[in-house]
């Protein structure tokens, strides 16, 4: 497979990945600024979002410190001068897709291209707060639907394993960024661990990662710190937990080392990773130090992307 096609399948799913957790957290803000009981608390919630999505000093330079909702939002989904907005990931999604048309089945091109033309559609004006869960229904709709698409018509094959080693790989950056931001920005003060608002933020985490229901299965719903860490890090049952996407990552660099012979650096660079993530307890991670640990996941998350780039030469 040439290196820009395996680049295109790659980053396709990487894109609609990062739209749909986009779409997942506008939908908590904006579910915790119907329910706060001020402006300011409601300007805190989408200052929040902004935070967790990584726009917050690109909003600041072309808005100030105004984060009045429908701006907020509207920045996020839909702002041409913001490359981080999901319309543009959208774009940029289907933008690669059209690239490997030849390479996936008209029903994942259809469910990307129809997806597109809606949400380009829902977002050719600003998006008012009584049409915002219909866009954010039709992001995470239009990336179920090209997931189910995948899932039950591709090979697998080399295409097959580039677009899930792409969704893992934005997965597990995801998940590990707002572990690391709920921890060290967005809870205020230490004088707060434990109080209402110290829930209300764990709780929102969980939300914005699809786990609330997940986790409180598995938990009679207590919202220990330390177990929703082990959570999201550690359990191999939830589809958005770091060692669930690593194994997922692992498996399909596997099918990719055996369409090609033989294994690359990359797939060292992941062994190392996964076997350290598989061998640590929440124990460990916390005596390290949580923001430590997953600063290091992440360098680590990036340093595979790298690496898997430069090995099947996705620039040629």
């Amino acid at each position: 497979m040439l290196g820009r096609a395996a680049n295109g399948v790659y980053w396709m799913a990487r894109y609609l990945e990062r739209a749909e957790n986009t779409a997942r957290l506008l939908d908590v803000g904006f579910h915790l600024a119907l329910t706060s009981a001020s402006k300011d608390s409601q300007y805190d919630e989408w200052r929040s979002v902004l935070t967790t999505a990584g726009l917050v000093d690109e909003y600041i330079e072309k808005y100030g410190e105004d984060f009045a909702g429908p701006q907020v939002f509207n920045y996020v989904l839909r702002d041409k001068d913001n490359p981080g907005s999901v319309l543009c990931m959208m774009e940029n999604a289907r933008t690669n897709a059209r690239v490997v048309r030849t390479s996936i089945t008209n029903s994942v091109w259809e469910a990307i291209n129809e997806g597109w033309l809606t949400i380009k559609d829902l977002l050719a004006r600003p998006v008012r707060e009584t049409g915002l869960r219909e866009a954010l229904m039709a992001i995470r709709r239009t990336n179920m639907l090209v997931r189910g698409a995948f899932e039950n018509s591709m090979l697998r094959n080399e295409v097959y394993n580039f677009a899930r080693i792409g969704t893992f790989i934005e997965r597990a950056d995801n998940t590990a960024r707002i572990l690391d931001v709920k921890y060290y920005v967005l809870l205020p003060s230490t004088a707060w661990v434990g109080s209402n608002l110290d829930n209300q933020q764990w709780d929102t985490l969980l939300r914005s990662v699809a786990g609330n229901r997940a986790f409180s299965w598995l938990n009679a719903h207590t919202m220990e710190p330390r177990e929703i860490a082990r959570f999201l890090i550690l359990d191999g049952q939830f589809p958005r937990s770091l060692v669930f996407c690593y194994e997922k990552i692992r498996s399909n660099m596997a099918g990719l080392a055996k369409e090609y012979g033989g294994e690359t650096a990359a797939h060292e660079l992941l062994r190392d990773t996964g076997a350290a993530l598989h061998q640590t307890t929440i124990e460990d991670i916390f005596e390290q130090g949580l923001h430590e640990y997953l600063q290091l996941v992440i360098s680590k998350t990036i340093d595979i992307g790298n690496a898997i780039a430069a090995d099947y030469r996705f620039t040629e």
